[in-house]
């Protein structure tokens, strides 16, 4: 090894330039990383890292520093193999592109379906050249770069070509013919001569060069400000700790995308101020060039100067300006002063038509593309391709926001299918959400065991000695959707010699198939969870594993995690419990209708279970009723722990389930309302048991680095309009706990009309806060307590096939059991501080598959009344019930459906709305009266109509087309009535057993898709089911952590401001 000396230079706090001279070490045998490599040193040490470059290639890549910052959205093109990303070039990204650009650059290293590494050129003796006085920064890293590629080649002993691609003419000159072997091309002349079919990647190329020019060009023009200049970060930074600046995240209102956005609050702001709401940002000048998303730093206006937030029905406008009279009391408000961090992404944008892009301006190279979500500004690209895009859904990226300019400056990616086209809709939906959607890399595959029909795999002789045999001791069965494949969770229950009882919640063994760090791990980390959209899912496992290996089928053995409790026989009361690695077969794959139909004493679901009819009669008999005192048994246990989890204060909010029923064209035939089943509460009580149980034993073993999951109390101003809405109805609600709350809404109930309580329970839901993971290192634990399950330690560990966080416990849990014995718990734990980041990243990922799910959702909901006619078909038409009072109309939900959505009383042009009698409602001249609990509307004539809270009227349900943005269900008053059908009277019926808000979800199944230990959810019936069914659906915890984003306090973010 040997030492040199590296001179920096650094910027100090002040910004004063700093040289600062390190010790620098060298040494002979850094990793190269190539499967050409022939020096058995140098192979020792890229075995031991893993990941090697290809030798099925031409050619070796090796680019600069200038082509990695610029032209990295190209290189990760996966057609682009045998990638060198030298160090030289990734610090250079680190230092002058910041985090964001980084983290990119570090996935695509990491991520295996890209022929690419990484090579440390300024630790290797014979690739680092010291910087030479007067050479400049950009000279010295070129230099360094090129002389690591020529080691290359030779270390290769020649055995493949590299070519340096640059952007720098001097080092193509100087470079280009020195070493034989070593090629030095620019860019575009690489992607010219070597991928001149790839036009994709030629595409973007150009649209980034021409960005490049435009940036350049407008730097160079004395333009006036638009905004002010951010503070620098030192002055930011000292202010959040002074308490003179707030920091937080930026959340814009899409209903009132040009006027509003709201700052919620982080950090030593929040603490020092004594805020309890949080912070208005009116108007976009405000905004200072922030996006939504982006950490921002906020100065507080002075008092006169704040303002309300809307308080009235809008349509997604683009004024600048609301009536004086739309507006709530006065708020906080503030104003950006800088930004900590850019959280950009990709954004789905469409090109204005023909006439719009007329009047965009003189250049027509220039254009101003709307994004489709409507909380992003309109962006600025230079393309030449506007008129043949004009009617697709492209993705661009944001590359710059300067103060003189009032749009960001981006540039064109690609393109992802027609305006209006059901593939290009779903794929926008899938790049709003940052979702990765490639299927599983041939190296990921590689690592799945092998199993097929003819040859189906089988329990290991030397694993079967390792678990616990349960085969022929327990009588082990699952409870699933119709024709479900993906079942990772079976039950059990059975007497023990002493008379008590034992209870057996059984997991798939998940993490026995997938190592950690294993390439179909970090994989399944990236993904974090199985996204589930409304005609198909993405999943978070190769489906050798999720539907084969690891599903809990029956007949067939598998590894499985149980947790077993020795439970007294009456009371029911815990005396012992077991978590252990076992050998199971499941008997039964029971349907959730049979399991019901066996537990309410109906003979003939017998037929169903496929399992007995090979049997004779009296087999099949003793069979028979061994399986129904198990499920009866299961349930009356299941009610027991319900019944004490409600004592302490548990929540029961609920909901409508809507089955999307597609015909054979997967068009959607209808939506359903669909009642549950009390099985459905057996099954996710035993789950949520397991992992309360679970969450204690790793918390206990682990105190500082175990994955649990919180859900704090909801702060009370959030329920400011459960409280007034229920007051309407002359109840009261106490929120001052979850026990206070829950009781509560038991009383809220008018017998006349179920739909109230349902209504207020909903409510309820959308005032909670989002439960999180997080490590038990980074919290104290008086916040470990779960508001909504009213359990003090909680997690998830029961479905390792669908999710990461899962099978991270499940490791955990596996090491707690270790401890003391000869496994290896290194491997399964992880810092405190990874962890950390492992929660925020998961947390991320369920919000987008949450928010794709609910967009997808709503796509098919549009396209099923798209495709109606509104004036004649009567599933046009429905009952709505009025649940909130806005200044210009009201917000109904419709139970036929499960939509919410706002209904007008006042048109654009002034016009209010009257109802005659039983007829249809017209637009007359008046005015609207608002008061807390009723609208009431007035026309010239003296007409009028009052509508109060929990009035039943009869709405048309409309869609809303959008060229730019996603269709929307939009709600029209025709009858001061409720509207009777025999649909009506049945979803109404139903209401006492619904268990669900109102999260609806369309998965292509033959029956609804749900998990087995959670409640149902939406369904999609569908030929094609088999392909995608999966254990999936969200139970009375999990609708905890389904509701909307809280940086708009209404009921529903959807549907209002």
């Amino acid at each position: 090894m040997l030492r040199t000396e590296k001179v920096l230079q650094l910027r100090g706090q002040q910004g004063r330039a700093v040289r600062v001279v390190r010790e620098h070490y060298l040494r002979p045998d850094v990793p190269c990383r190539s499967a050409l490599c022939r020096s058995a040193q140098c192979r020792a040490a890229c075995t031991r890292d893993g990941k090697l470059l290809s030798d099925d290639v031409t050619h070796y890549v090796v680019p600069d520093c200038k082509v990695v910052q610029e032209y990295l959205e190209i290189l990760e093109f996966p057609e682009l193999k045998g990638i060198i990303f030298m160090q030289t070039a990734c610090q250079a990204v680190q230092h002058q592109k910041g985090r964001r650009q980084y983290n990119k650059l570090r996935n695509l290293l990491k991520d295996p379906r890209h022929d690419c590494t990484v090579f440390a050129n300024e630790f290797h003796q014979h690739c680092y050249l010291p910087r030479e006085k007067g050479e400049s920064m950009e000279k010295w890293q070129t230099r360094n770069i090129y002389s690591a590629a020529a080691w290359y080649y030779n270390h290769c002993l020649g055995q493949m070509p590299v070519v340096m691609v640059t952007e720098d003419e001097d080092a193509i000159r100087q470079y280009g013919n020195e070493t034989e072997g070593v090629f030095v091309i620019s860019f575009k002349n690489y992607l010219d001569n070597f991928w001149p079919d790839l036009k994709a990647a030629h595409e973007l190329f150009d649209s980034i060069a021409q960005a490049r020019r435009e940036r350049e060009s407008e730097s160079q023009e004395n333009h006036g400000k638009e905004y002010p200049e951010h503070l620098p970060v030192e002055i930011l930074e000292s202010g959040i700790k002074s308490g003179r600046y707030l920091q937080g995240t930026l959340n814009v209102n899409k209903h009132r995308a040009q006027l509003e956005a709201f700052v919620r609050l982080q950090g030593f702001g929040s603490k020092d101020t004594e805020l309890q709401s949080d912070i208005l940002i009116y108007g976009a000048k405000a905004r200072n060039r922030a996006i939504h998303g982006d950490v921002v730093v906020v100065e507080l206006l002075p008092v006169h100067e704040w303002k309300g937030r809307t308080v009235a029905l809008c349509e997604n406008e683009t004024e600048d300006k609301a009536p004086a009279d739309t507006t709530g009391d006065p708020m906080p408000t503030g104003k950006v002063v800088g930004i900590i961090q850019k959280n950009w992404r990709d954004y789905v944008v469409t090109f204005p038509s023909k006439e719009e892009s007329q009047t965009q301006g003189r250049n027509a190279q220039k254009v101003l593309v709307t994004p489709w979500d409507y909380r992003i500004p309109k962006i600025r690209i230079s393309t030449q391709q506007a008129e043949a895009l004009q009617e697709y859904r492209v993705v661009v990226r944001i590359d710059s926001w300067e103060s003189t300019s009032l749009y960001p400056n981006g540039h064109f990616v690609r393109v992802l299918g027609r305006i209006g086209d059901l593939e290009g809709e779903i794929a926008a939906i899938l790049v709003e959400n940052s979702i990765s959607a490639a299927p599983f890399s041939e190296i990921q595959m590689s690592e799945m065991p092998v199993s097929s029909p003819k040859n189906p795999w089988k329990v290991s002789p030397e694993e079967e000695k390792k678990r616990l045999d349960l085969r022929d001791t327990h009588l082990i069965f699952s409870i699933d959707p119709k024709g479900c494949e993906d079942v990772d969770d079976a039950l059990s229950v059975r007497t023990l010699a002493n008379g008590n009882l034992e209870l057996g919640v059984h997991i798939a063994d998940v993490t026995h198939f997938v190592a950690a760090n294993s390439y179909t791990d970090v994989e399944a980390r990236a993904r974090a969870t199985t996204y589930y959209l409304a005609d198909r899912r993405y999943d978070m496992l190769p489906s050798v594993l999720s539907a084969d290996v690891c599903s809990l089928l029956s007949g067939v053995d598998r590894y499985a995690v149980s947790v077993l409790w020795e439970l007294e026989k009456e009371s029911y009361e815990t005396l012992r419990v077991q978590y252990t690695r076992t050998l199971i077969r499941s008997a039964y794959k029971l349907e959730y209708e049979t399991a019901q139909g066996l537990l309410d004493g109906d003979t003939s679901v017998v037929r169903d279970i496929l399992e007995l009819k090979s049997l004779d009669e009296g087999m099949r008999q003793k069979k028979l009723a061994e399986l129904v005192w198990a499920i009866s048994k299961l349930t009356d246990i299941a009610r027991h722990i319900r019944a004490k989890r409600d004592r302490c204060g548990a929540l029961e909010l609920e909901g409508i389930e809507i089955r999307v029923q597609l015909d054979d064209r997967r068009n959607i035939h209808d939506l359903i309302p669909k009642q549950p089943l009390e099985v459905h509460e057996t099954v996710a009580e035993c789950m949520i048991l397991a992992n309360h149980w679970v969450a204690k034993r790793i918390s206990e073993d682990f105190p500082h680095q175990a994955l649990l999951r919180q859900h704090p109390p909801p702060r009370q101003e959030f329920f400011t309009e459960l409280r007034e809405c229920a007051s309407a109805k002359g109840f009261s609600i106490d929120t001052r706990s979850n026990k206070a709350l829950a009781e509560s809404l038991d009383r809220a109930n008018d017998p006349s009309d179920p739909i109230v309580n349902k209504l207020l329970r909903s409510m309820a839901t959308h005032a909670m806060s989002n439960a999180l993971y997080f490590s038990t290192g980074s919290c104290p634990e008086e916040q470990f307590h779960h508001y909504g399950l009213a359990l003090e330690k909680y997690t998830h560990f029961t479905s390792p096939i669908r999710r990461y966080a899962d099978i991270v416990v499940h490791r955990l849990l596996m090491a707690a059991t270790l401890k003391g014995t000869t496994g290896d718990v290194k491997d399964n734990i992880i810092s405190n501080k990874y962890l950390e980041e492992l929660s925020r990243h998961i947390n991320n990922r369920n919000r987008a598959a949450q928010r794709a799910q609910k967009q997808s959702t709503e796509l098919f909901q549009c396209m099923y009344f798209r495709d109606r006619s509104a004036e004649s078909d009567e599933r046009c038409v429905a009952d709505g019930v009025v649940y909130s009072i806005r200044t210009n109309g009201v917000l109904v939900f419709v139970p036929r459906y499960g939509i919410k959505g706002a209904a007008y009383m006042k048109n654009k042009e002034g016009l209010v709305i009257s109802c005659q009698g039983a007829g249809s409602c017209q637009w007359k001249p008046g005015s609207l009266h608002r008061s807390q609990h009723k609208i009431t509307s007035t026309t010239t004539t003296g007409d009028s109509v009052t509508l109060s809270l929990f009035d039943h009227i009869t709405v048309r349900i409309l869609v809303q087309t959008s060229r730019c943005h996603a269709d929307t269900i939009k709600l029209e008053i025709i009858r001061n009535a409720p509207h009777h059908t025999a649909d009506t009277e049945a979803t109404q019926k139903s209401f006492h057993v619904v268990k669900s808000d109102l999260v609806k979800e369309v998965s292509q199944s033959a029956e609804e898709a749900q998990c087995a230990q959670e409640r149902a959810r939406v369904e999609v019936m569908d030929e094609e089911s088999q392909e995608f069914c999966q254990t999936k659906g969200p139970s009375l915890y999990q609708l905890l952590e389904e509701i909307r984003e809280l940086a708009l306090l209404d009921v529903t973010e959807d549907i209002t401001m």
